[in-house]
């Protein structure tokens, strides 16, 4: 469907390819913690738009990981439809983890670790979810495909439901909806209309102001920052 180009640690550049992007309305959710012997129900964001991007199981690590929901944050705020706080929950993470042995093509059953909300915890997340798989494969155990939650005060991971197929989602044709068939001029109207996105701006910044790559970087990750660079440099 489309890719994201994210910047490495070593000054690479990595290519994620996107599977799809799709759009839901956020669900209710439940609250256990906060209710001894009871269950709370939020609903306060129910029904508001929910743009869900899933990319392809090409990211090796969970640094990668990181840099990738970076470059996603970047583009949302660039383009204004969301805040991007993580931590309110305009911006969350599913996080699915598999392992394989060196020289081995066929990754091992996954495990998803769901609404995890800010970077570091991904990070730490991720990082937490690989040991637990090395470990009960070491020992001669199997991988339960199932979703997780990640508990940041205890640093671990902890189950929270199985999944009994790899496609737990069961997503299919409509034979109620007629296919949407959108005009190429339609998407080029709509490209014309976009603002400049991160990867354009750090390439200006470069060229226009003599920039390093690290400095253009770090100065386009924000777009207030970014703004507020341009307004000095006036």
């Amino acid at each position: 469907m489309g890719h994201v180009d994210i910047n490495l640690d070593d000054g690479t550049v990595k290519r994620v390819n996107v599977t799809r992007a799709h759009l839901e309305e956020d669900a209710g959710k439940s609250l256990h913690e906060e209710f001894e012997g009871m269950t709370g129900v939020d609903l306060n964001r129910a029904g508001t738009p929910l743009l869900e991007v899933v990319s392809e199981p090409e990211l090796s690590n969970a640094k990668e990981a990181v840099a990738y929901l970076k470059k996603i944050h970047s583009i949302i705020t660039y383009l204004e439809i969301s805040d991007g706080n993580m931590a309110e929950g305009s911006m969350r993470c599913d996080a699915n983890v598999s392992i394989r042995r060196p020289g081995d093509p066929v990754l091992g059953t996954r495990c998803e670790i769901k609404n995890v909300n800010s970077f570091r915890f991904v990070e730490k997340a991720i990082n937490y979810e690989i040991l637990r798989h090395i470990e009960i494969l070491e020992d001669g155990g199997k991988i339960v495909q199932e979703t997780r939650l990640y508990d940041a005060e205890k640093d671990e991971t902890r189950s929270m439901r199985s999944k009994e197929v790899a496609n737990d989602y069961r997503y299919f044709p409509d034979p109620d909806l007629l296919p949407l068939e959108i005009e190429q001029a339609w998407v080029d109207e709509i490209k014309a209309s976009l603002p400049e996105l991160p990867d354009n701006k750090k390439a200006r910044f470069i060229s226009d102001f003599s920039l390093s790559d690290y400095d253009a970087s770090v100065l386009t990750a924000e777009v207030a920052n970014a703004a507020y660079f341009e307004k000095v440099a006036e």
